[in-house]
């Protein structure tokens, strides 16, 4: 199987520019940069079978977060992609609307199992990726559209723009990724939220303890932990604001883009990116255009390095 681009490749970075992964600064990716604080996890998560009583903590906790409605259920899996893969298998192939350009493995996940994907409908199914990555578009509320999927990953940075919602008045999902906003990718933990029926047959693919002991323990805390959620969020957009300055004032214009990344039109966007590859900074650019680059948020050590490859 070909592997799509993505961010985060820092792997590939270093064997075409050289240095290490400790070298780089990876703004490739729209993680944050600051993560959440993890807890102290007791011996019991790491060594014993994830238990119902911690699956349902964090149920909890994730239902108060996100102001889930009662009679939606929620579904904790090992990271959104593990759902984005197995969603199309809970209806026939069909067509499937995916407005592009968007986040490449729904696509691919839809493709996989023989759908139509089409950029604009119509369509039997629907997924929008809300806020849109790279673009951070918001999309409306959809209607009844057959099997649709609203993929929220980044969309804890705006939590009044959610469609949660909106679960289950129709066969709506909404995808919820725990790595981007707490920036702890490496967890993997994500959540589908949506009517019980399609959720049980998902959980069914997974198989049984799809989420790890130290990810439920994690999680929980983390979704407790509204405080830092919204100072975080304050960060976030002064942080926006401050790689904006210094973006277009090396020349780029901004595009697009959330707090947790923004997208930025420039002249020749792969000669951006070896630019600042040179200072061992790596960005994200598409295949779909020339002059997009993509910049994720340096961390507090990071601004002085982006400051001095900008000048």
């Amino acid at each position: 199987m070909s592997l799509r681009d993505h961010g985060g490749n820092i792997d590939a970075a270093c064997a075409r520019f050289g240095g290490t992964r400790a070298d780089w600064l990876d703004l490739s990716t729209g993680i944050n940069p600051v993560p959440y604080p993890l807890p102290a996890l007791t011996q019991e998560a790491w060594t014993d079978l994830p238990d119902a009583g911690a699956r349902e903590a964090l149920i909890a906790a994730a239902r108060r977060f996100w102001n889930v409605p009662d009679e939606a259920a929620i579904l904790p899996v090992p990271g959104a992609s593990a759902a984005i893969a197995q969603i199309p298998r809970l209806a026939p192939p069909s067509s499937v609307e995916i407005p592009a350009p968007t986040y490449n493995e729904h696509a691919a996940a839809f493709e996989r199992h023989r759908w139509q994907v089409r950029a604009e409908g119509p369509a039997r199914g629907l997924v929008l990726v809300h806020p849109n990555n790279p673009t951070g578009a918001f999309h409306p509320a959809p209607a009844p559209h057959g099997l649709t999927v609203i993929d929220e990953s980044f969309c804890d940075v705006a939590p009044k723009r959610s469609h949660v919602g909106l679960c289950p008045r129709f066969d709506l999902l909404v995808l919820k990724s725990f790595g981007k906003f707490w920036g702890l990718a490496g967890l993997r933990l994500g959540f589908v939220i949506g009517p019980a029926k399609p959720l049980q047959r998902l959980e069914e693919m997974l198989g049984p303890w799809a989420v790890s002991g130290p990810a439920l323990a994690a999680g929980t805390a983390a979704l407790a932990d509204h405080a830092w959620a919204a100072q975080t969020r304050a960060r976030l957009t002064a942080d926006a604001a401050r790689l904006d300055a210094l973006m277009t004032g090396a020349g780029a214009d901004l595009t697009g883009g959330t707090s947790l990344f923004r997208l930025y039109e420039v002249p020749d966007a792969a000669r951006m990116q070896d630019h600042l590859a040179r200072h061992r900074i790596w960005s994200r650019i598409f295949p779909w255009s020339r002059h997009a680059l993509r910049l994720g948020l340096p961390g507090p050590e990071g601004w002085t390095r982006l400051t001095e490859a900008l000048s």
